[in-house]
């Protein structure tokens, strides 16, 4: 209510908190405002006090949103007396064609700074005119279309909005919309400015952006008065100045290295070949080389002969398998894809049953302890709590962990059996590989170096050099670019 009494310059009645929210003195700096409704609206609620008391009413949580509130900034290039047309066309667009109220109200002093507010409601309405629920709540589901049962006996639920107006996209959509509609109204006034809510690195351009003055300083520097923001603001524009006559400085320079780079990609180039698996390994290690800058001398020498060992490795294990390019590698692994698999989900499973049997027996360690901070009078457990504060700490840590896996102290052995079982199906597997000739600790090495060089976009370089390749004759430059480019060259003297 006193927002909407702020708005629009008039003096309205809560019911919420019976309270009147004076704001008339407001009034002489409106200069148009209204209320746009959807057609299953009430009639009712095109008067202001009506239509925010019973959004207010509507709301029953003390810490419930109650409207978004929207300010634009207007054209003042636009004639005043298209103001409300413009606002009004832009709300029924964007806002009431989905269901929203919309309360606007179009502000401006004088001061150069035209400007809109809007206000709308945040529930949709029934065809009756009956507000909405924000959201509902709606049950999670297994695999089988069951309810999931929590450790806490509640089901598993999560909440879902009854509309997507809090959709953090819309903020784009509508400030789309609106530099759309703005520039509409621009042309057909004859205006040849056009605005564009993106910024200079999404529109593509080169150039530094200002920043906005606000109210104060914006009446600070039209008095004549020079402020932080506004010398910095100055100095962007003269840099922005700099920038596009260096660029057209440069023209003459990047059409010449434009016909020499055209003229080079017509020589004939030695054909390109797909770089092998010892490619990426060797750039992995040169990779890792440069991150030793800093180790002993002797660690150094250690990790040196360890890497060119693993890289004598790779080289013959590549003979081995016939196994050249990355596409081949691929096609390798992937015939083998399901042991590798399997070998990678139990590790999971492994580590999963090792930290239940850590947290069991955790508890079974500690259970005493926990039962004597139970013991005796208020300042002596007080006392005991403190001596052993990180015991009970991991007591309770234990404990959350196996209500929340269903777990008990007789599940040890249960565990210990699981993880005994997985580890001899694991080695199982690995000796099947290994009877092929394939160790899985070295193709997960293998996947390691060139997951990273991948991942770090860096170049693989072929590791043979090339040889008896004829060379070009070295392209003439005429004399009259000689002189341009020595010219270039010449230091200013006004600098």
């Amino acid at each position: 209510m006193a927002g909407a009494a702020y708005q629009s310059g008039e003096k309205l009645f809560s019911e919420y908190d019976s309270k009147t929210k004076n704001y008339r003195y407001k009034a002489r700096e409106v200069l148009a405002k209204g209320i746009l409704l959807p057609p299953n609206a009430p009639r009712s609620y095109a008067d202001r006090q009506i239509l925010w008391n019973a959004v207010e009413a509507a709301e029953k949580q003390w810490n419930s949103q109650l409207a978004r509130g929207i300010v634009i900034a207007l054209p003042r290039e636009l004639p005043p007396e298209q103001y409300e047309e413009l606002i009004r066309e832009y709300c029924r667009q964007q806002f009431v064609s989905r269901g929203m109220i919309a309360d606007y109200a179009i502000h401006d002093k004088g001061d150069g700074n035209p400007h809109a507010h809007i206000m709308l409601t945040l529930r949709a309405m029934d065809e009756e005119g009956n507000w909405l629920p924000k959201s509902r709540k709606v049950y999670a589901t297994d695999e089988r279309g069951e309810r999931i049962h929590l450790p806490s006996g509640e089901w598993k639920s999560y909440k879902v909005k009854t509309t997507d107006w809090d959709d953090h996209g819309n903020a784009e959509i509508w400030r789309s919309a609106w530099a759309e509609i703005v520039n509409r109204y621009l042309e057909r006034n004859g205006c040849p400015e056009r605005i564009d809510l993106r910024s200079y690195a999404r529109q593509g351009k080169e150039l530094a952006p200002t920043v906005h003055l606000g109210p104060a300083v914006a009446h600070m520097e039209r008095k004549g008065t020079r402020t932080q923001i506004g010398d910095y603001n100055r100095q962007i524009i003269a840099h922005n100045k700099q920038r596009i006559r260096l660029k057209e400085a440069l023209a003459d320079i990047g059409s010449h290295i434009a016909e020499v780079v055209k003229q080079l990609k017509s020589l004939p180039s030695p054909e390109k070949q797909e770089p092998s698996i010892y490619d990426y390994v060797s750039q992995f290690i040169r990779m890792r080389k440069e991150g030793r800058a800093d180790w002993p001398k002797g660690a150094k020498q250690k990790a040196a002969v360890s890497d060119a060992k693993f890289a004598a490795d790779v080289l013959r294990w590549m003979t081995e398998h016939s196994v050249q390019s990355l596409a081949e590698y691929k096609d390798f692994v992937a015939s083998r894809q399901e042991p590798f698999h399997r070998l990678a989900a139990i590790g999971k499973e492994v580590r999963r049953a090792e930290t239940a049997i850590r947290h069991l027996e955790a508890y079974e360690k500690l259970l005493p302890i926990h039962q004597q901070s139970k013991r005796g009078f208020k300042r002596t457990k007080e006392k005991f709590a403190a001596e052993h504060r990180d015991e009970l700490a991991a007591f309770t840590k234990a404990v959350r962990y196996m209500k929340a896996n269903g777990l008990t102290a007789g599940d040890a052995d249960r565990l210990m059996a699981e993880k005994k079982r997985l580890l001899a199906e694991r080695e199982s597997i690995r000796k099947a590989l290994l009877a092929e000739g394939i160790d899985p600790d070295f193709i997960g090495k293998i996947n390691h170096c060139v997951r990273t060089v991948l991942e770090a976009g860096e170049t693989v370089l072929q590791q043979e050099a090339v040889a008896n390749q004829p060379v070009q004759p070295r392209k003439t430059v005429p004399e009259h670019t000689k002189e341009s480019l020595r010219q270039k060259k010449k230091p200013s003297k006004e600098r």
